[in-house]
């Protein structure tokens, strides 16, 4: 062998090391493409490899394919590209949201699964008006003391929440690993459909609870399945727009819950009864619809079925072109996964969420994100409005109507983050507003020191809750699920979402046990104090410790969460924060701003558009 050919293997090899060592420790913050700088015929001969070893026929067409992430801004003077070629890659970036059928209907039934979600939240909101009382009554459980009504009441509303942290989101991996992301979300249906109407037939509060938790477990795998199912399917540059349909007809469905609500609370004695059974609607087209949508192409990738994926891929986007470049370009980027991340073992993954360095920030990050969205007290509207507006001396109907206020403001204002999710960004939605969650929340609670007798004051609260919603829709309401969704390596997803959908719904649980007891102990203005003040603590930790994701593909985001914590923790207090004192402080227009993320080695096929950022 010569020297020459030595030295080139040994660079190579050097490279290679390097590269797997950023994706544990990427200290220079390089986001890296992995076919960046490879010379045309030895890129073909990879890319000739790979088919072969796949089983597919059309070498020219992958060839073709792998030369648009190389490459993605200079896509015009690439001599293999015909006219035709060029004309569909210009369409993706001037026509962004022109995606195939089965890719919306993918995400219309993910709404769905979304609405059926919002609607089991919700529908024990108006049933806490009448249930409790009928209940209670029941002769074997007249010995209950009225502290221990206060607790069966706070478990009771708790309970899908308790089961789906503690077993219904550890069912995710398993089920998705055996059944695929569809199967996975049809057994979630199931449970969803057959507990809600069990709920409705119950006669005592143990059975309630029973199927409350059984309602849990299909919560659980839906939550922490269809936001990943989705951001695998979806393209990069509007991968945040259309995962956040999830929370944002997740906010339909609580819609839907306060409206039955509202509908009928007048029945008397059986309205609970009625709130909580029809929640099962929206689960039947979800349980007949999902096997209609393509399985997630990097799900069948992992499992080496490289034909359905590629399959599932045709679906999916416009063109077999676009199909055979992501079906390369997310090959490539796995192997370079796999080669640092293994995730064998269900138990391996579990603990391997906390040991490697990557991963362990993606679980942070998701953790922060996650335990936000119950800090900002959101539920605490969502739970127990109708009782906290009765509580403050609101007639039954008014209450229900603040109510289903809220519901219609929290569907309403989650449209605008479609848009700006993916361009503004998910952190920065974040950060403008968790500060005004924070002043809304703590001036609906003052409003509740203005004397009942004054008419001024159920306006004025329904106003800044209105208010707190508003501002709630468009960013911790959408971020989470998304967020979460993108952020594991492939080796780690479901585990890594479980995790994080398991903390969201323990916390959950823990605010809705805990919350009749700090009204209790706080009163009404204390509470919403308290957790005005609760917004102020997750605005830091998201500005710590939260990198922004947009307009990344997943794979991508390896390199971006091997940054160390400690780096991205600097950065923001060491670059970020004088220069916003400087510009938005001093006006000072030309302060400038070091960028934390390095993109030279990366032309990503999802930063095509316009006034993306680098």
């Amino acid at each position: 062998m010569s020297s020459e050919k030595l030295d080139q293997e040994k660079g190579t090899a050097s490279f290679e090391e390097q590269r797997q060592i950023d994706l544990v420790n990427n200290t220079n913050a390089r986001i890296q493409n992995p076919l960046h700088g490879i010379p045309h015929d030895r890129l073909f001969a990879q890319v000739e490899e790979f088919v072969r070893e796949k089983g597919f026929d059309d070498v020219a067409l992958f060839q073709k394919g792998a030369l648009i992430p190389q490459n993605p801004k200079n896509f015009e003077e690439i001599t293999e590209f015909d006219e035709t070629d060029k004309a569909v890659i210009r369409r993706e970036i001037t026509h962004k949201w022109d995606q195939p059928r089965a890719l919306y209907l993918t995400v219309i039934l993910c709404s769905i699964a979304g609405a059926v979600q919002g609607w089991d939240q919700t529908g024990s909101n108006g049933a806490n008006l009448s249930f409790a009382q009928q209940v209670f009554q029941h002769p074997r459980y007249w010995l209950v003391g009225a502290g221990s009504k206060e607790s069966i009441f706070g478990v009771i509303n708790s309970a899908p929440y308790i089961s789906t942290a503690l077993l219904g989101c550890w069912l995710t991996d398993p089920l998705n690993n055996f059944f695929g992301r569809r199967g996975a979300i049809f057994v979630s249906a199931i449970f969803c459909t057959l507990s809600v109407i069990g709920s409705g037939l119950t006669q005592t509060w143990p059975q309630l609870f029973v199927c409350r938790l059984l309602l849990g477990i299909g919560m659980g795998v839906k939550a922490s399945t269809v936001p990943v199912y989705s951001a695998e399917n979806c393209p990069a540059s509007i991968r945040g727009g259309l995962v956040m349909s999830w929370q944002m007809w997740t906010a339909f469905g609580i819609l839907l819950g306060f409206s039955a609500n509202l509908i009928l609370f007048q029945i008397g004695p059986l309205a609970w009864r009625l709130t909580l059974g029809p929640a099962f609607i929206p689960a039947v087209p979800l349980i007949f619809g999902i096997y209609f949508c393509p399985e997630s192409p990097r799900w069948l990738m992992k499992k080496g079925r490289y034909q359905d994926a590629y399959s599932s891929f045709k679906r999916l986007r416009n063109t077999e072109l676009q199909a055979a470049r992501d079906l390369y370009y997310v090959h490539r980027q796995l192997q370079e996964e796999f080669a640092v991340l293994r995730g064998s073992t269900y138990i391996t993954r579990f603990i391997e969420l906390f040991t490697i360095p990557r991963v362990r920030r993606a679980t942070l990050a998701a953790f922060v994100v996650m335990i936000a969205q119950q800090m900002c007290g959101i539920n605490i509207i969502a739970f127990y409005s109708s009782s906290i507006f009765i509580d403050a001396n609101f007639p039954e109907k008014q209450a229900l109507l603040a109510s289903w206020g809220f519901g219609l403001v929290n569907f309403v204002f989650a449209f605008p983050a479609v848009w700006t999710i993916d361009t503004f960004g998910r952190r920065n939605l974040l950060l403008f507003t968790f500060p005004n969650m924070a002043w809304t929340l703590l001036a609906a609670g003052l409003c509740f020191l203005i004397p009942s007798s004054n008419p001024a004051q159920v306006p004025l609260t329904a106003l800044f809750i209105f208010l707190f919603a508003a501002f709630y829709s468009p960013g911790e309401g959408p971020v989470p699920f998304p967020y979460s969704a993108e952020v594991f390596p492939l080796t780690h997803r479901e585990m890594g979402m479980s995790f994080a959908v398991a903390t969201n719904f323990f916390f959950a649980a823990v605010l809705g046990v805990t919350f009749p007891r700090i009204l209790s102990a706080f009163g009404i203005v204390g509470a919403f104090g308290f957790y005005a003040g609760l917004n102020v603590v997750a605005f830091v930790m998201i500005f710590l410790l939260l990198p922004e994701t947009k307009q990344r593909t997943l794979e991508e985001l390896d390199h971006v969460f091997a940054v160390p914590t400690s780096k991205h923790i600097s950065y923001q207090l060491n670059n970020f924060l004088p220069y916003f004192f400087k510009r938005w402080a001093l006006f000072n227009k030309n302060a400038t701003l070091e960028l934390l993320y390095n993109f030279e080695e990366v032309e990503s096929i999802t930063v095509f558009e316009k006034g993306a950022e680098h």
